[in-house]
């Protein structure tokens, strides 16, 4: 998949974030650390525990990935914002707050498939949400993926 996506790069004149649209991985989840919580990530943010943001090797900053625990469905959208991560065979370091919504914390590591759902989009914040209901139209579109 990779050979293919460069070959794209380099002859289609296409954006690196066109490319990724849409892109399935599958792999090994983990989940930082509370004590990193203050702590600068590689986009220059600070780690917050309750956002919903996470760590990828490759990903523009800013894109929006569904991540699926494959053992039970759950499955949450977050944006990248770090760099990692750099356990080995894993494919994406999630916050605390993402991780417990796939609910992997007591495990801390969980077999999850992840899709690019769109790049350079704000998320509404969990601590906002309240301010902001969610419009029942949108639902369907949180359901966890099946097709997977």
């Amino acid at each position: 998949m990779s050979i293919i996506v460069t070959i794209m790069l380099l002859f289609g004149g296409m954006k690196s974030t066109e490319a990724y649209s849409g892109l399935i991985q599958k792999g090994k989840a983990s989940f930082y650390s509370k004590r990193f919580h203050g702590k600068k990530t590689s986009s220059g943010e600070r780690y917050q525990n309750e956002k919903l943001t996470a760590a990828h090797i490759s990903l523009p900053m800013n894109t929006l990935v569904e991540v699926t625990n494959l053992s039970n469905n759950q499955s949450v959208v977050v944006r990248i914002n770090d760099r990692g991560p750099h356990g080995k065979g894993r494919i994406i370091d999630l916050a605390y707050s993402a991780a417990k919504a796939l609910g992997i914390v007591k495990t801390g590591i969980a077999n999850v498939a992840i899709r690019v759902v769109g790049n350079n989009r704000k998320i509404m914040d969990p601590a906002t949400a309240d301010l902001f209901p969610l419009n029942p139209g949108l639902e369907p579109l949180l359901a966890p993926v099946d097709n997977i």
